[in-house]
């Protein structure tokens, strides 16, 4: 019987972690109604050029992606072409730079991409720029702004849902 010493238990926890993590962040985007999962990876690494993580979390960890992944499947459904252009551009471009898809390109590189798209691309740009403000500071209900975030961040309370009662029953009627 071979003993494992506690600095192989260590590496082998530490192999096993690293594997389980990067397995979870290839099929992190596998339940879009809409969206690919290698657009959606495209679409993740442009919303977070726009709103980056800082304090706060960026905009794809707030669920921009979903929100623009449901919206494409409903309101948005004429935009779709666009996107699908947009986003193959912006993979194209990044693979012309750094021989990577956007998802996997470096920091500089997903800068210089959002960059160029903003400039070449301007319809797609400013629709992906719209939708990402809707998506980070909109309602949590439609997939966006997960955990209220941005909310906190301005230092807002909740909204109530629209159609909920606006009186406080613990306190009875006005006098």
């Amino acid at each position: 019987m071979r003993t494992l010493s506690r600095r192989r238990f260590l590496a082998a926890t530490a192999v096993a972690g690293a594997a389980a993590a990067t397995g979870t962040q290839l099929h992190r985007y596998a339940s879009c109604d809409f969206l690919s999962e290698a657009q959606a990876s495209t679409l993740a690494a442009l919303c977070d050029e726009i709103i980056p993580a800082d304090d706060f979390p960026s905009a794809s960890a707030a669920g921009v992606v979903t929100y623009i992944d449901r919206q494409l499947m409903r309101h948005y459904r004429r935009h779709r072409k666009t996107y699908e252009n947009g986003l193959a551009e912006a993979d194209r471009l990044s693979r012309q730079r750094a021989g990577v898809a956007l998802s996997d390109a470096s920091p500089s590189v997903r800068q210089e991409v959002a960059t160029l798209l903003s400039q070449q691309q301007r319809a797609f740009f400013e629709l992906l720029r719209a939708h990402t403000m809707e998506g980070y500071y909109g309602s949590p209900r439609h997939g966006g702004n997960r955990d209220a975030v941005s909310w906190r961040m301005l230092g807002l309370a909740e909204p109530p849902l629209r159609g909920r009662a606006q009186f406080d029953f613990t306190r009875g009627p006005a006098s």
